[in-house]
């Protein structure tokens, strides 16, 4: 994934501002390039899991689709490092295909941003790449 820089401060915004719960929303991708976050709602409010509203998130992937983009999920590890736990693994069965931006903000650092693909082969970092715009 590509995505530039204010679009990565906006997510980690997000997280920041969601802490200690997880935060979650999409990213649209333009050929692997992130070209809008869409924030939503963690139903769930809870820093183990995010739940969205589908009345919400339906509209946004339509809107996404007839763009000709694709949907990335995007939410944060507030407890964890940024890497897929069971609840997302059981979770992207319904999303085949999709990418994965995970923040983590387990340190009190800098936040760190990955990105996987998971599916039946398991799960597959990818490359988050920041840059300028």
């Amino acid at each position: 994934m590509i995505i530039a820089a204010a679009l990565l401060e906006q997510v980690v915004a997000h997280a920041r501002l969601e802490a200690p719960n997880e935060c979650c929303g999409l990213l649209a991708l333009d050929e692997g390039r992130a070209a809008a976050v869409y924030e939503l709602e963690n139903l769930a409010a809870s820093p183990l899991r995010f739940e969205v509203d589908g009345a919400k998130l339906a509209p946004l992937l339509f809107e996404i689709e007839e763009a000709g983009r694709e949907a990335a999920i995007y939410h944060s590890h507030t407890r964890s490092e940024p890497y897929p736990s069971q609840t997302d693994v059981n979770f992207a069965r319904w999303w085949p295909g999709c990418e994965w931006l995970i923040i983590g903000l387990e340190n009190d650092g800098e936040p760190i941003a990955r990105s996987f693909m998971i599916g039946e082969g398991g799960v597959i970092e990818e490359l988050v790449v920041e840059i300028d715009g």
